[in-house]
C-alpha cells in the first residue's frame, strides 16, 4: 500500500509546494488536509489527524531549510531576534507533540478545521490591511518574545504548521520590515519542526496501531514522497508568483480552505 500511494504523496508536495511559491502559504495547510484524506480512504483509524500533522512538521525541515538559506543570502534574516524567539519555540513546540498526542483525533480534526477557517479569514482579510512602514519598531522584551515563541510553537506543532501564520502578524505588529518578518518566520519554521517532530516520534513510539513505514507518528513515505516533490516546486511557485494575480488565488484558495475548515469542524 506504501508503494502505490507513493506517487499521490509526491503529487501532494508539488501541490503544497507550488501553493507555498506562489502564494506564501506554509505547507501545513495543504499537507494536513490533503494526508486526513488520503489517510481515511486507505481506512487508518482515530491516529490519522496525529499521523498527518507530524508527517508535515517532518517536511517542513526540508522547506525550511531551503527557505534559510534563501533568506540569509539576501540579508533579510536577523539571526538575534531568530533566536529570541526559538527559545521558547522550541518548547512549545516539543510540548505540542504530547498535547496533540493526548487529545482524541476527532477532537485534534476539529481544532484544526476551526484554525484553518480563521487562517482562511485572515488570507482573505490581509491585502486590506495597511502597513505602517513608516513607524519605528516596537519589539518585546526578551521574555516576552520567548512567551510568544512557545504559543507559537505549541499551535504550530499542534497543527502542522511552520508557524507563518502566527509569527509574521506578531512580528508586524511589532513594526518589522515585512521581508525581515517574513524572514525570521522562515527561520523558526526550522525548530518548529524539529522540536515537534521529535516531540511526535517519542510521543508514538511503539504505538502498534500505526502504520508500517512510521517513525512514531511521523509516516516516513508520506515525509519523503512530499519532502522530495515540495522543496523545487517551492521555487518553481515563486516564480509564478510574478506572473499570476497572487491576490487573486489567494482569496480562492482561502475559500476552499473555508469550506475544508468548516467540514473539519463538523466533522
Amino acid at each position: 500500500m506504501a508503494i502505490e500511494l507513493f506517487p499521490v504523496y509526491v503529487l501532494l508536495g508539488v501541490l503544497s509546494g507550488l501553493l507555498g511559491g506562489a502564494l506564501g502559504l506554509g505547507g501545513g495547510v495543504v499537507i494536513v488536509p490533503g494526508l486526513l484524506l488520503v489517510f481515511h480512504l486507505w481506512g487508518i483509524g482515530d491516529e490519522m489527524m496525529q499521523i498527518a500533522v507530524a508527517t508535515s512538521l517532518a517536511t517542513i525541515i526540508v522547506t525550511s531549510v531551503g527557505a534559510i538559506r534563501a533568506h540569509h543570502q539576501r540579508g533579510s534574516l536577523r539571526w538575534p531576534l531568530v533566536y529570541r524567539l526559538s527559545s521558547g519555540i522550541i518548547l512549545g513546540a516539543f510540548v505540542g507533540a504530547f498535547v496533540a498526542d493526548w487529545l482524541s483525533g476527532p477532537r485534534l480534526i476539529q481544532l484544526f478545521g476551526v484554525f484553518s477557517i480563521i487562517v482562511s479569514l485572515q488570507m482573505f482579510t490581509s491585502s486590506r490591511r495597511a502597513l505602517h512602514h513608516d513607524e519605528p519598531e516596537r519589539l518585546l522584551p526578551t521574555p516576552a518574545l520567548m512567551a510568544a515563541g512557545s504559543g507559537i510553537g505549541l499551535v504550530s506543532s499542534l497543527f502542522g504548521i511552520g508557524g507563518g501564520s502566527l509569527t509574521v502578524p506578531l512580528l508586524n505588529a511589532c513594526r518589522v520590515r515585512m521581508q525581515e518578518a517574513v524572514a525570521v518566520s522562515s527561520a523558526c519554521g526550522l525548530p518548529i519542526a524539529l522540536a515537534g517532530g521529535v516531540g511526535f516520534v517519542i510521543a508514538g513510539w511503539g504505538n502498534p496501531a500505526l502504520p508500517t513505514g512510521s517513525l512514531g507518528y511521523v509516516y516516513l513515505p508520506a515525509a519523503i514522497g512530499i519532502g522530495l516533490a515540495s522543496y523545487p516546486m517551492a521555487r518553481v511557485g515563486a516564480g509564478l508568483a510574478h506572473r499570476l494575480p497572487a491576490k487573486t488565488l489567494k482569496r480562492i484558495f482561502a475559500v476552499v480552505l473555508f469550506i475544508i475548515g468548516l467540514r473539519l469542524m463538523l466533522s
